[in-house]
């Protein structure tokens, strides 16, 4: 059964930025660049009905498209590091976002996730790091930061059991509203209007 959880796509560039990061860590397992995303709630190995009916209950999510940066460099596991991540600067839109899909969820029966939310993307597992070690690699990145990119939609993904993350497949994507849309309907409109005044 495929385990599921709600997510955002990283687009290109961004995740070009991100897969810079990748190296210079003994023990790490590096993410393949076509599976970075950031989980906005993990929902696990549920049968096809309640899928199906999370799948329904997030159409009704209406939520403005938002600009998002990701920036920093973290780790999971202080004594013991088993991941190190980018994360994602504040943003109202994303905490909000994140929100409904954890009520909906929770209204679903989906028990509350215990860990806080805190947007990231996974770059690496680790096995056998050193704290040291990932000290030095995260105080060397530091710094790290993508230009902003707009997101557009969240997706439903699934996750076979595998050694390190992936291959993830969408299964299913909801568009957010927002200012591409009315972009392209005032070019549209403008391009009506030139062909109506020649």
């Amino acid at each position: 059964m495929p385990r599921l959880f709600t997510a955002l796509e990283i687009p290109r560039d961004a995740a070009l930025s991100l897969s810079l990061l990748r190296g210079g860590l003994p023990g790490a397992r590096w993410i393949d660049v076509e599976n970075y995303h950031l989980t906005l709630r993990f929902i696990g190995d549920v049968p096809g009905h309640v899928a199906d009916e999370i799948a329904n209950a997030l159409d009704r999510v209406h939520r403005p498209s938002f600009p998002l940066t990701l920036s920093g460099v973290g780790a999971f596991g202080q004594k013991k590091p088993h991941a190190v991540w980018a994360g994602a600067s504040a943003s109202p839109d994303l905490t909000a976002l994140q929100g409904e899909i954890e009520r909906i969820c929770q209204r679903l029966g989906i028990p509350a996730d215990p860990r806080k939310f805190m947007p990231h993307v996974t770059l690496a597992r680790l096995r056998n790091s050193t704290p040291l070690d990932v000290a030095q690699y995260l105080s060397a990145r530091g710094n790290f930061s993508t230009l902003p990119f707009r997101v557009g939609r969240f997706v439903l993904m699934s996750s076979r059991d595998s050694v390190g993350g992936g291959p993830y497949i969408v299964e299913e994507a909801w568009p957010l509203s927002g200012s591409d849309a009315r972009a392209s309907s005032r070019i549209a409109s403008a391009s009506d209007a030139s062909r109506i005044m020649r």
